[in-house]
């Protein structure tokens, strides 16, 4: 089976995600922002999309066509369409989505489709959005996937895929998630449950794994990997009001979704001396957003990134003490990118061996990956870590 997952807004970041949960498929990048998937078996593209925070739709490929003429384009679309559009009660709602260039006229492709399936006797309704491709607010809110269809045409170098959409990115549970949630501390910042998704699947661990954040904030990681299924989660602050917020929002969050119990201890106390609560080589993985730095007043940065260091060598020194030999971290490390250049951490990590990935990033120059948009101060790097042998 061909399955296309469209990346999100850091697609570097949602192909080592999807790598690191499927590592046995095969991939391709067939387009800028659209993953190609090659799977033996079927996979359960709901529970995918759940999981998965940097994928935007996954759907079935079921085309590919060599330099097709307008013709065979309809004729593709129309086979993608007509056998849904026949059982449907009412007026069918379809939409046309394209990726890897603007090849095709979708005013063009969007009005003969629709003349075909009113000559095959079938009502429809064109929906169409404001950029070549469809989000999935549009996708959603025109029952595209319950009542309708959304077709896929990826322009690649050497072929034309066509493609349906089959899910696309929960938006209303993680908005809920994440501005819904009774404990919020928006001076401290609030981590997005998406990127929280992205760091619990880059630790590559299965659910009987062992899950720790020591800067456990308002809860989201822990959260968001009960979501997942892990069984053993254990959560710590130096603040007591961050352990009030994470327990108020995990009480929350159970109740609402009538989670199972699992074994969860939150603990307050400093993540430099985390050893004095756990036992020796018992976490299978960290993943954890520490302390930033102000997000607002940057005037002494050199003082900053002096003191972050500090702070970083230290709590990286004490999860050695807790980690599992074969354990991962997955932690987050400031980038403050309104400096010219931008001014990164270099915390030592001695007992630690860095994972790199595929490329060098530009702005650290380090094999890491980047999250931010344009407007943040702070940019997030996203640094994994396994114990040194």
């Amino acid at each position: 089976m061909k399955y296309f997952f469209q990346l999100g807004s850091h697609p570097e970041i949602s192909i080592a995600e999807i790598k690191a949960v499927f590592p046995q498929i095969t991939t391709q990048l067939v387009a800028s922002d659209i993953l190609m998937v090659e799977s033996k078996e079927n996979i359960d593209t709901l529970e995918t999309i759940k999981r998965l925070g940097g994928t935007i739709k996954i759907g079935l490929i079921t085309k590919e066509l060599n330099k097709p003429r307008l013709k065979e384009m309809l004729d593709a679309i129309a086979d993608e369409l007509k056998p849904k559009a026949e059982m449907a009660e009412s007026k069918f709602p379809y939409g046309l989505s394209q990726y890897g260039g603007g090849k095709w006229n979708l005013k063009v492709l969007g009005m003969e489709t629709k003349k075909e399936l009113q000559a095959a006797g079938i009502s429809s309704r064109w929906v169409t959005g404001q950029e070549a491709t469809l989000s999935s607010v549009v996708v959603e809110q025109n029952h595209l996937l319950d009542k309708g269809a959304e077709v896929i045409i990826i322009n690649s170098q050497d072929k034309i895929y066509i493609g349906r959409t089959l899910v696309v990115q929960l938006f209303k549970e993680l908005s809920a998630r994440d501005y819904g949630r009774p404990g919020r501390d928006d001076y401290s910042g609030m981590l997005p449950p998406k990127l929280a998704q992205m760091m619990i699947n880059l630790a590559g661990q299965d659910m009987k794994a062992t899950i720790l954040d020591p800067f456990c904030g308002s809860g989201t990681i822990l959260a968001e990997s009960w979501l997942m299924g892990y069984q053993k989660i254990y959560g710590s602050d130096l603040s007591s009001k961050a352990i009030a917020d994470t327990s108020t929002n995990l009480r929350w969050l159970a109740e609402k979704l009538k989670l199972k119990p699992i074994k969860l201890e939150l603990e307050t106390i400093s993540a430099t001396e985390i050893s004095k609560w756990l036992k020796p080589n018992s976490v299978d993985a960290i993943i954890t957003e520490p302390y930033l730095g102000p997000a607002r007043n940057q005037d002494n940065l050199g003082r900053i990134v002096s003191e972050l260091d500090h702070l970083y060598a230290q709590t990286l020194k004490e999860m050695l003490r807790v980690i599992k030999p074969t354990g991962v971290v997955v932690m987050l490390w400031p980038v403050f990118v309104k400096s010219n250049p931008a001014t990164k951490i270099n915390p030592s990590f001695s007992g630690w061996k860095l994972i790199q990935t595929e490329n060098e990033n530009r702005i650290t120059k380090r094999h890491t990956l980047i999250y931010g948009r344009v407007g943040q101060k702070v940019w997030r790097e996203i640094v994994i870590l396994k114990p040194v042998k």
